[in-house]
């Protein structure tokens, strides 16, 4: 007859689990967060990886243009008026002898600014009414959704082109007068987006665990809720941006944007459309350039839209 102690000790190994997969705290299957699956889809994305690149060698150019051309932009001569491509000037030479190749370079930065600094004011005043509304609901809601509905009652371009007409002065070049002015028009969509996911988190067990635990409304706000409704605010931003940048080179093309002695994509195509069917590089690379920048920050945000959202999955 078998010793079962003798058995025991021999079956005994088998029932631990076997390899670092098995070991107890160490298990494969963790649970991953919703940041975690929208990274794991966008490296799978090929349209993210495009737009990150054109967005990196965007902002590389917007803040190391020497890294891309030598030139100096205000470096003009008339005797090279319309001249072609040079070894130098690779996209040739505008109705003022000016290197294209360089002010298309130089005029990144101009439109790189403008678009981030306006796109962060936007996202602060949207921010403050998305986040209020849609926790405080009743009355404040009610008023701050006015002011949202007021805000879009505005037309864009005429409201642009007024407050930019008031706030821009001779002696400055116009890069502090059309943030603000692009900031104070734009928010509306952000805080839109903002007030239905705040609404959508506040509802949620853990707002409520918290609230019973006497958590006051701004740690509520600050530390559950903003973290939870984050995700599809930020994507609204990284659209916008692209949307203000345009906005930008439209109100520079109109006269009423960057002035003076600023370099910018919306001056150079204002500039070069008198001059089109003499010479149409200094119209065609600065409005390439510009479209690239547009739709890579637009195809970035639908990227991250995309992965942020479980009913794409």
């Amino acid at each position: 007859m078998s010793d079962p102690n003798a058995i025991t000790a021999v079956e005994a190994p088998s029932l631990q689990p076997a390899g670092p997969r098995g070991r107890r705290g160490k298990s494969s299957d963790k649970p991953r967060s919703l940041a975690g699956d929208a990274w794991i889809d966008l490296r799978r994305n090929k349209i993210f990886w495009v737009s990150v690149v054109l967005v990196a060698v965007i902002l590389l150019m917007a803040a190391w243009p020497t890294l891309f051309t030598s030139a100096d932009p205000r470096a003009c001569t008339l005797a090279n008026q319309h001249g072609g491509a040079t070894g130098t000037a690779y996209f040739g030479y505008d109705f003022q002898g000016c290197d294209v190749f360089a002010k298309t370079v130089y005029g990144a930065r101009n439109s790189i600014i403008v678009g981030i600094m306006s796109t962060l004011l936007a996202g602060v005043i949207g921010l403050f009414f998305g986040l209020a509304a849609g926790y405080f609901g009743g009355w404040v809601d009610a008023v701050l959704s006015r002011g949202v509905d007021i805000m879009l009652g505005i037309p864009f371009l005429l409201g642009a082109i007024v407050l930019s007409n008031r706030l821009v002065t001779e002696k400055s070049d116009g890069v502090l007068a059309v943030t603000l002015t692009l900031g104070l028009l734009t928010w509306t969509s952000a805080a839109r987006v903002m007030r239905s996911a705040v609404i959508a988190s506040k509802n949620q067990d853990y707002v409520a665990a918290g609230r019973m635990l006497g958590a006051t409304p701004y740690r509520l706000m600050a530390r559950h809720i903003l973290p939870n409704s984050i995700a599809s605010f930020i994507v609204v931003l990284t659209i916008l941006l692209g949307t203000n940048i345009a906005s930008e080179a439209t109100l520079s093309f109109l006269g009423v944007g960057l002035k003076n002695d600023a370099i910018s994509w919306g001056i150079s195509i204002s500039e070069a459309s008198p001059y089109a069917r003499v010479a149409t590089e200094p119209l065609v690379w600065p409005s390439i350039f510009l479209a690239a920048t547009v739709l890579a920050f637009i195809m970035l945000g639908d990227a991250i839209r995309d992965a942020f959202d479980p009913k794409l999955r």
